[in-house]
């Protein structure tokens, strides 16, 4: 196959993984921050703990991350043409790629919520803040660049995830390698498509490491709030006397 005819393969192809991983992960994200904060508020000791949400939400959680990609793009299959009138191309992809992506990325999203320094939680309970309180102004910012260093692992994962639904017709790179580069036996194409998905991946990365360390290092800063709110936890009002 010339240049000429492949370039236009290769530039739908492209868009079509773009395509799939951007709206994957977007409601992958969407998705799976409730479904990980859920998982973490609900834990033994936690703000709103429920032993049987708990566990019930990190069953699904495990199965959902047990299936192996391929069979359970051909399970969801009747699902994603019910509910986007295709199971295949990338759009049907993108159903399952997404139902692939929360159960991965809520846990994660748990990981990162347990790493926050219970002391900021009971502070802000302290000064009378409620559950909502808690989550968006103590619990997602302080988790903020492990969150972020999660989008850019699931991410990655689903790159991998459409390289496989692309040979079982979800389109994209992984349908032009299988279809061009692997049944009509053309290496060229084959390399060519690897070395794109490579240059997705490093790209996804170095952005993502380059996110997070900016957070982190605003997070450096504001170690003034957690002082100042452990001192407004500990410290007691001095008692007024009258005078005699």
């Amino acid at each position: 196959m010339s240049w000429n005819d492949m370039q236009p393969l290769l530039s739908d192809a492209t868009l079509d993984t773009l395509f799939m991983l951007w709206w994957s992960a977007f409601y992958s994200v969407l998705i799976g921050i409730p479904v990980g904060v859920l998982l973490h508020l609900t834990d033994r000791g936690a703000l709103l703990q429920n032993v049987v949400v708990n566990k019930v939400l990190g069953a699904i959680a495990n199965i959902g991350r047990s299936f192996p990609f391929l069979i359970l793009i051909v399970v969801l299959m009747p699902f994603t043409r019910f509910l986007v009138g295709t199971a295949i191309g990338p759009t049907g992809a993108v159903v399952t790629l997404t139902i692939a992506a929360i159960p991965f990325f809520a846990r994660l999203v748990e990981a990162a919520l347990r790493e926050v320094d219970h002391g900021l939680v009971e502070a802000a309970q302290a000064m009378g803040g409620g559950t909502w309180t808690v989550i968006f102004k103590v619990l997602l910012p302080q988790a903020l660049p492990a969150l972020v260093a999660a989008v850019t692992t699931t991410v990655i994962t689903l790159i991998g995830y459409s390289a496989i639904a692309g040979a079982v017709g979800g389109g994209g790179l992984g349908a032009l390698a299988y279809n061009y580069g692997y049944l009509r036996y053309d290496t060229r194409l084959m390399v060519i498509t690897v070395v794109e998905l490579i240059l997705i991946v490093t790209v996804v990365q170095l952005l993502g490491d380059l996110i997070v360390r900016r957070l982190a290092a605003r997070g450096t800063r504001s170690s003034a709030l957690r002082v100042g709110l452990r001192r407004v936890r500990t410290e007691e009002p001095t008692p007024v006397t009258e005078a005699a």
